[in-house]
């Protein structure tokens, strides 16, 4: 078959055709009855395995290769392209994300598009100095998007670069909160916890709602941040969570004074001092002087009752406490 009829029936083009004769990687071996060189039916196959591992993004060396030595690794040269396709499908995602926050932004011109551009770079900076100061300059440029400034804060490990985004976002007008609900639902557990911090920040029924969802996330330090917001907001699904910390002993003191604002309603006070009361029982020391310590700041009688009960502690240390908590208390009402 000459090299027409090739280039016709496979698709490749002659001149490719003529450039893989130039490089020895399929060269025709027939000969026709004029003179002419033919690609025989082995040539034919050689071409369209060419294309099947070029398609794969494998170079024309590389193609000559696996063709033609024996020892050729495809394992290999197939782990490699992996690498190399992931690589590039991140930068597209990349270049996608910038295209979509320019976009948001909406630039009236040029030079507005530009700003949005530099903020960008800035933010994705190595350097946490750079972050920042992209983030505190965020605030002056009407262009700045409040999705791309949501999406930089979830993904800040630096404290100082955190701050400065929060500011950013409070100084930008915008509250992000479908970029933050988003944030909830990351597969990695910091993400979602910076998710909850922020939406700790804004006011409002739906963000409440969204720390209310939190509280079922399968991350304990995630739960227990949206519990501590919930607690000042007079959740009171909260208390549970609330309870825990204090057991626990982790923000024990501001899980304390969340169910201490929480106990302003006099019928939730009482559960509340219920549901520490029920941890005594088996418990540490450290544990019940938490318990009494929390007790002490709860309004209404349960309280006052359970620290009567433990102001008559075996425990010394335990009734002391208890007993100068009850002091405290009664000078209070007096």
């Amino acid at each position: 078959m000459l090299i027409g009829e090739v280039a016709r029936r496979s698709g490749v083009s002659a001149r490719m055709l003529r450039h893989y004769d130039a490089l020895g990687l399929v060269r025709p071996t027939g000969r026709s009855v004029g003179g002419y060189r033919e690609y025989s039916g082995d040539d034919i196959r050689r071409i369209l395995h060419v294309e099947s591992l070029r398609s794969l993004g494998l170079t024309l060396r590389e193609v000559g290769r696996a063709l033609d030595d024996p020892g050729f690794d495809p394992s290999g040269i197939v782990d490699e392209l992996i690498q190399q396709t992931e690589e590039r499908i991140g930068r597209e995602r990349d270049l996608l994300a910038r295209l979509r926050h320019l976009d948001a932004a909406e630039p009236a011109d040029w030079e507005a598009a530009l700003g949005v551009v530099a903020l960008l770079q800035g933010l994705g900076s190595e350097s946490a100095r750079v972050r920042q100061r992209a983030a505190l300059s965020s605030a002056g440029e009407a262009a700045a998007p409040v999705e791309l400034l949501v999406e930089a804060a979830l993904a800040e490990t630096d404290p100082n670069v955190a701050g400065a985004l929060r500011w950013a976002l409070r100084r930008s007008g915008g509250d992000g909160l479908a970029e933050l609900a988003a944030g909830l639902t990351a597969d990695d557990a910091d993400v979602r916890g910076r998710a909850v911090a922020l939406i700790a920040q804004l006011p409002g029924d739906e963000a409440t709602a969204l720390l209310g969802g939190a509280l079922a996330d399968p991350d304990t330090a995630v739960r227990r941040a949206a519990a501590l917001s919930l607690g000042t907001r007079g959740v009171a699904d909260a208390v549970p969570t609330l309870i825990a910390m204090v057991v626990d002993g982790v923000n024990d003191v501001d899980a304390a004074d969340a169910l201490s604002a929480l106990a302003e309603d006099g019928d939730r006070a009482g559960r509340i001092a219920a549901g520490l009361v029920a941890h005594l029982d088996g418990a540490t020391t450290p544990v019940r002087q938490r318990i009494v310590q929390a007790l002490a700041d709860l309004p209404g009688a349960a309280a006052t009752r359970a620290l009567a009960d433990l102001a008559r502690s075996d425990e010394r240390s335990i009734a002391l406490t208890a007993a100068y908590v009850l002091q405290q208390r009664a000078g209070r009402t007096e």
